[in-house]
């Protein structure tokens, strides 16, 4: 059970019901986590807003991404996130195979020399904010500045995200999402 009220739309305080009304109009889902991020009206609009820019409008690869997304919620214990992202990765090209390995990537041959250099900046960033110059220099191999960036952004973010999830314990949906337009709606 989560350790904050999941607030529903008639309880929630005005900004965050008219965000959740909007989403819910946009053919989205209304997640747990804005439910709970919905007690801190004032930045819960900014929070969905900037997920779903990086979800919907980066250069990035949405593969790569969600490599970064699911080992992130790997390394922080983030099951949610695990739950709520697998149809997402698998929509976006993660191999079954891969999700299968995300625990253990350095060890796994399902993982090409781009997604592996995602990955082990992916690990660095995470866990020490700093990344070698080397793995720096090995991504910059396969993305371009602005990738770059919009990585650091997204592993950034879903990091957040998983530091919002595991501390207030905020459960799984009764039904996760199926699609990244499920999650999004018709935006």
């Amino acid at each position: 059970m989560a350790r904050v009220r999941l607030l529903q739309n008639e309880e929630a305080p005005p900004k965050s019901k008219d965000l959740f009304e909007k989403i819910e109009r946009n053919g989205a889902t209304v997640l747990n986590l804005y439910r709970a991020v919905a007690h801190s009206p004032s930045t819960i609009s900014s929070f969905v807003k900037l997920g779903n820019v990086l979800l919907n409008r980066a250069e990035l690869s949405p593969k790569l991404r969600e490599l970064a997304i699911l080992r992130i919620a790997f390394l922080l214990g983030s099951e949610y996130e695990m739950i709520q992202h697998l149809p997402i990765a698998l929509e976006a090209g993660v191999s079954q195979k891969q999700v299968e390995c995300i625990h253990r990537w350095e060890e796994s041959n399902v993982f090409n020399e781009e997604d592996q250099a995602v990955l082990q900046y992916t690990d660095e960033v995470t866990l020490n904010t700093k990344s070698k110059n080397q793995t720096f220099k090995t991504l910059g191999k396969y993305l371009n500045e602005r990738s770059i960036v919009e990585l650091t952004l997204s592993i950034g973010y879903w990091g957040m995200v998983a530091r919002v999830l595991v501390p207030l314990e905020i459960e799984v949906e009764d039904r996760s999402i199926v699609s990244t337009k499920e999650l999004l709606g018709k935006s």
